[in-house]
């Protein structure tokens, strides 16, 4: 198991500061300095991790438990891999065959474990180019897939929830029974209608907001487990 970073130190640790530069918007000094002073961003560097969002899986998976050995993954909007690189430590995925596939629309380098693949999930195409690889199926789909946010809540949750109303049917056609799909909303809830809809595909429907997931963000993770696979 992979302890979560913590500030919780018995010495009290000075903020560091960015200089404001010539040319440099205060918002990207701003966000300089929540990288500089985010405990998370310091242990992805420290474990190899791609990304800080590495951490949030992990605190999920910890809790609920779905990425077991020999469990096959399929991650959508995988750029940069920090969740890929998770899924493969977990379910124990081997070069040779491997049991976790990752895909966005921009390159990726190869992650070992892992099959990669430079493609648009909402394409014509796309079924096909996986199914190619998975075809009896994954166990799990995960979706950490999120649009450039606006600041402005209501127009960023229109977004957001158009990529999980695109993903959410793209899962439901390569879950295997009892499998689980989790993915990234922003604070608000799913829509209704979707929202009845896992309920009357999955077991179980829940929300998590993962402590890696920054206080000051919206964002959260619907989590809907035991796929109930329709009848041929």
């Amino acid at each position: 198991m992979t302890k979560s970073p913590s500030n919780s130190s018995g010495n009290r640790e000075l903020k560091k500061r960015v200089k404001t530069s010539r040319g440099r918007k205060p918002s990207s000094t701003r966000w300089l300095e929540r990288q500089l002073n985010d405990p998370y961003v310091s242990s992805a560097k420290r474990d190899g991790y791609r990304s800080r969002a590495a951490y949030k899986l992990i605190e999920m998976d910890d809790k609920f438990n779905w990425l077991k050995p020999g469990k096959k993954v399929l991650d959508l909007g995988a750029a940069p891999g920090g969740w890929t690189q998770v899924a493969v430590s977990r379910v124990k995925s081997g070069d040779e065959e491997p049991s976790v596939i990752g895909i966005d629309l921009l390159p990726m380098q190869p992650i070992a474990g892992a099959m990669l693949m430079k493609l648009d999930f909402m394409s014509s195409v796309a079924m096909a180019e996986i199914n190619a690889h998975i075809k009896d199926g994954v166990d799990i789909v995960l979706s950490d897939m999120a649009p450039n946010t606006t600041g402005h809540s209501a127009t960023d949750h229109i977004r957001i929830m158009a990529l999980l109303e695109a993903a959410y049917p793209f899962a439901c056609e390569v879950l295997r029974p009892g499998g689980t799909f989790v993915a990234k909303v922003f604070q608000g809830g799913t829509e209704r209608e979707l929202l009845t809809m896992m309920k009357k595909d999955f077991a179980v429907v829940k929300h998590a907001k993962p402590k890696a997931s920054r206080s000051d963000s919206s964002e959260m993770y619907v989590i809907a487990s035991g796929f109930k696979k329709a009848k041929a």
